[in-house]
């Protein structure tokens, strides 16, 4: 059944036009119920028991894992995207001379682990610049080559939701031996993601963004060769015998199973776990597809209603349709995000878009006003 706007499960007033959740999730009231909850709980910590640090998490890997479409196995808890990047980037090999495959204008967080990685090993990055077209797909297929060992790379382009075709592109990545690492971030949780379909080496998401979470939790999936790897930290909670606590002075160095092994330290966090599995079973409960569409019918909206106006929004086909750029000739996107603040519409501006990501709590109304305000200052 297709999704209605949600706007009911969030504390959003009326007179805000919240369009801007690749910038930051809001939670919606059973979350943050959640973590009230979370908070009680923690302010009692003779109430913790052995099982609360464990299965909570297991919980959470499991929720995501269907977000994905992979396996539990596969999941661990990171803290960032970054941390998962430099985790994939320490299990990944590059030789002297290959090359890893980014985005022009790239998050950070997808880029810098990378440059430290091919300074190290006399590899080199290879930056697909941004194509006229808007087509990144085509221009990231071009761009692997014999020479390419690591493809790093968005689902969509953090700045203006430009698509890329991850399934075309892990297809290419494989047929030349290359590993294929997926920056989730801006898509996980609003654009359907296969793992079967798209086969990826290694894909990292935040939870605070479009899995509307806490801060500071990520995921991360691995493809089965990998889970053999090494972790980032040296903790005691990635160990075999992390559930007995009293033999937790016998040291061991066999890991825990699967991807638990590269879990980060205090993953058991006790006020933020409850916050994330709320989040998680509200996504999946709407379902990845419907939020898609939902917020494709939102996003048209907006593609239309900029163009007769004069702004200029990449072709429909080659944008994710939860999130869109809008480009301005001659005016400063700054000066245009700052009359919309003024209005209450709440956008980001990235490189040289302004940058406009609905959820399931807009609606039409909300578009509305978008395009309201930037036909009386365009």
């Amino acid at each position: 059944m297709p999704l209605s706007c949600q706007r009911h499960l969030f504390d959003i007033p009326e007179d805000i036009a919240y369009l801007n959740c690749s910038y930051f999730g809001p939670l919606s009231k059973p979350v943050t119920e959640a973590a009230r909850t979370a908070l009680e709980h923690r302010a009692q910590p003779w109430q913790i028991s052995t099982e609360d640090f464990f299965e909570p998490v297991e919980e959470a890997r499991r929720l995501f894992a269907r977000v994905v479409g992979g396996d539990a196995e596969g999941v661990s808890l990171v803290p960032s995207v970054s941390y998962g990047m430099a985790l994939a980037a320490k299990n990944l090999k590059l030789e002297q001379g290959q090359e890893i495959v980014v985005l022009a204008e790239q998050f950070p967080s997808n880029v810098y682990a990378w440059r430290d990685l091919a300074g190290r090993n006399g590899g080199r990055l290879r930056t697909v610049e941004r194509p006229d077209q808007g087509d990144w797909t085509a221009s990231v297929l071009a761009a692997i080559g014999e020479q390419t060992a690591i493809v790093a790379t968005p689902h969509c382009h953090w700045t203006d939701g430009g698509l890329i075709d991850l399934p075309r592109v892990g297809e290419q990545a494989r047929r030349v031996g290359a590993a294929l690492v997926v920056d989730g971030c801006q898509s996980v949780g609003a654009l359907p993601f296969g793992i079967d379909e798209i086969q990826p080496d290694f894909v990292v998401t935040a939870s605070y963004k479009w899995l509307l979470g806490p801060y500071t939790l990520g995921f991360m999936w691995m493809a089965p060769k990998h889970r053999l790897g090494m972790p980032l930290e040296h903790n005691w909670i990635i160990r075999a015998n992390r559930r007995e606590f009293a033999a937790l002075v016998n040291y061991t160095d066999e890991p825990a199973t699967g991807a638990r092994r590269f879990d980060m330290g205090e993953v058991s966090n006790f006020t933020s776990m409850p916050v994330a599995i709320a989040a998680l079973e509200q996504t999946l409960g709407w379902g990845v597809e419907e939020i898609q569409a939902y917020l494709r019918g939102l996003t048209d909206l907006i593609a239309d209603g900029a163009e007769k106006i004069g702004l200029r929004v990449a072709p429909r086909e080659l944008r994710a349709g939860h999130m869109i750029g809008l480009r301005l000739a001659g005016r400063d996107p700054q000066e245009a995000a700052a009359a919309l603040a003024r209005a209450r519409v709440h956008v980001s501006v990235r490189g040289d878009s302004v940058r406009v990501s609905p959820h399931v709590y807009n609606d039409e109304g909300d578009v509305a006003r978008l395009l309201e305000v930037f036909t009386q200052t365009v």
